[in-house]
């Protein structure tokens, strides 16, 4: 990452309260912008009058959209839920930006695509979501440029940090809780640390390139190789086994493989997922000492 700049950036962060809204919003911060978090109590990007009105009295230069409808599974039964915040909220926030010739960040996931490539995807690559969940988040990343010419959507992975529901935090209540847990090992991705994403957007959002970026950590991993890495770094004695995507049934469909690569030039490139995960759980534990005191 590189270090902060001088000049400084009126930020307004949608849904401030979550995981990556937290992360981004303490980046910018450590990189010298003027941010002004708004979680969804205080901003519902579905309420356009709600959105037009935060973006005229603050006047950001930049918007970073924090919020969404992240709920995989649950969108299969509720595609139209999950459209009017990932499409039509996303699309509202990014014209309100423009109005005041503010840029915007929308993050966007790797399940744009159908995970049938054996290669990490770059940002050209042919997009074709399999689920709901994906599908409305494709359609949110072409609202969005349409919407706002000074755009970067951003493609990221398998998210966890804290302050929001996450398989780390799934895996150690279950080792906690079991001596044994099925995972399946046929989805490999590139598990990111949100704090180490809102670094990269913290950065990336100070620069022009505008478009499609690809942001996830270095290296890759199943779920199950997650999960054993996940305990033997947190000394949780669980035994993992091998399970597949059919063996769950989950409602949704997943991408097999949605390693993210990219094209760009002088990419922003995030540490390596373990050393993602080292942090987290330092973090983690700093956290409970912090409540106890």
């Amino acid at each position: 990452m590189n270090p902060r700049r001088s000049e400084s950036l009126k930020v307004l962060v949608a849904g401030a309260g979550g995981m990556l809204g937290r992360d981004f919003s303490a980046a910018a911060r450590e990189r010298g912008h003027d941010v002004v978090g708004l979680a969804h109590s205080a901003l519902d990007i579905t309420d356009s009058a709600s959105v037009e009105r935060a973006i005229s009295l603050h006047a950001p230069d930049v918007v970073v959209n924090c919020a969404a409808y992240t709920d995989v599974d649950g969108a299969e039964a509720d595609e139209r839920g999950a459209m009017r915040v990932n499409d039509e909220g996303a699309a509202s926030l990014a014209a309100a930006a423009a109005s005041v010739g503010a840029k915007i960040v929308h993050p966007s996931t790797d399940y744009v695509f159908d995970g049938s490539s054996r290669r990490p995807y770059v940002e050209s690559d042919v997009t074709g979501a399999i689920s709901a969940y994906g599908r409305s988040k494709l359609a949110g990343e072409t609202s969005v440029a349409v919407s706002n010419p000074r755009h970067f959507i951003v493609r990221a992975s398998w998210l966890f940090g804290i302050g929001g529901k996450n398989f780390v935090e799934t895996m150690l209540r279950l080792g906690n809780e079991r001596p044994e847990v099925l995972v399946v090992s046929d989805q490999v991705g590139s598990p990111t640390y949100t704090r180490h994403l809102g670094e990269g957007l913290a950065e990336l959002m100070e620069r022009d390139e505008f478009g499609i970026h690809h942001m996830a950590a270095e290296g890759r991993c199943s779920w199950y190789e997650f999960a054993q890495e996940i305990f033997d770094q947190a000394g949780v004695e669980c035994h993992v086994m091998s399970g597949t995507t059919e063996m769950l049934a989950r409602p949704a469909p997943r991408p097999a493989f949605s390693v993210l690569g990219t094209e760009r030039p002088d990419p922003i490139r995030l540490p390596h997922w373990r050393q993602g995960l080292a942090e987290y759980l330092a973090e983690r534990e700093a956290a409970k000492h912090e409540v106890v005191a």
